[in-house]
């Protein structure tokens, strides 16, 4: 059983079936089709000439270029497999271009901010007297609303074991939790503007709106947790205008290493190229 429902037509400038094995070349990053570096005498460029995909290659293309010949690790393209541009899917040009990083720039700039203000009202706003001062009274009020709305039935928390976990831990704990959800916000805050380890930051993030949610607070936590989904998802691009342009290229060539030594080769890194069945 092949990977594609019907025969494909193949595209200009990429490789159809081999006549003796029936199958075609590809490489192992993005399953793109492996025809050789492009640009070369030996190997020229070939012609993107639009509303020529077959049915089973439906998906919209966008053309961006490669800032880094050799697709090193931690370059808004990479895995980069050929030179010059290339041609990306429209997920692969929102999550992994540079130029969609302007985009994500901005809703890491709007949602750092709601983040990094939610937490200095905690601390030093009109809401510090609840969470940092006055042993963590919001915290505690705000799970037993959760706990005696999930016994009517009407609000609150909409499982039993979540109701159980704010009784039996958040209500007791309320003090040092209060405090330590106001330095979360504020990090999280911090760390999305600066665009350092965004899709972490995103994620922490992502797990108080669905603490929230869980408890019986809806507001503003599904926007949130949307958002954040998104920067996760693009953790490779979202942060390219900011400080994980400078750590993670870094990061990634100590874990590469890490990897070489114990024999493994890290997820997403090109390797030789396979053979994928066409039919």
């Amino acid at each position: 059983m092949g990977l594609l429902t019907e025969e494909p037509t193949p595209e200009p400038g990429f490789p159809g079936p081999d006549a003796e094995t029936g199958v075609a070349a590809y490489s192992e990053a993005g399953r793109a089709p492996f025809a050789g570096p492009p640009d070369t005498p030996e190997s020229p460029a070939p012609a993107a000439v639009a509303g020529q995909a077959s049915p089973a290659r439906r998906w919209f293309y966008a053309r961006v270029d490669a800032p880094d010949a050799s697709g090193a690790p931690g370059s808004p393209s990479w895995p980069a497999t050929t030179l010059g541009t290339q041609r990306l899917r429209l997920t692969d040009w929102l999550y992994r271009s540079q130029g969609a990083s302007v985009l994500w720039l901005l809703v890491r700039l709007w949602l750092g901010y709601q983040w990094l203000n939610a937490g200095y009202q905690k601390i030093w706003g009109a809401e510090k007297s609840a969470f940092w001062f006055g042993n963590g009274i919001g915290v505690k009020g705000f799970a037993t609303a959760g706990v005696a709305g999930s016994a009517t039935g009407k609000s609150g928390a909409s499982y039993g074991w979540w109701a159980a976990f704010l009784h039996n831990f958040v209500i007791p704990n309320a003090s040092w939790i209060g405090k330590f959800i106001a330095l979360g916000e504020v990090a999280i805050g911090i760390a999305l503007i600066l665009g350092l380890f965004t899709g972490v930051a995103a994620f922490a993030g992502l797990s108080l709106n669905v603490i929230y949610m869980f408890t019986g607070s809806a507001g503003v936590n599904p926007m949130y947790g949307i958002l954040s989904v998104l920067l996760i998802l693009a953790w490779r691009n979202a942060g390219w205008f900011g400080v994980d342009r400078f750590v993670l290229p870094g990061l990634w060539t100590r874990i590469v290493t890490l990897n070489g030594h114990l024999g493994r080769r890290p997820v997403g890194v090109p390797s030789a190229p396979v053979v994928v069945p066409t039919h």
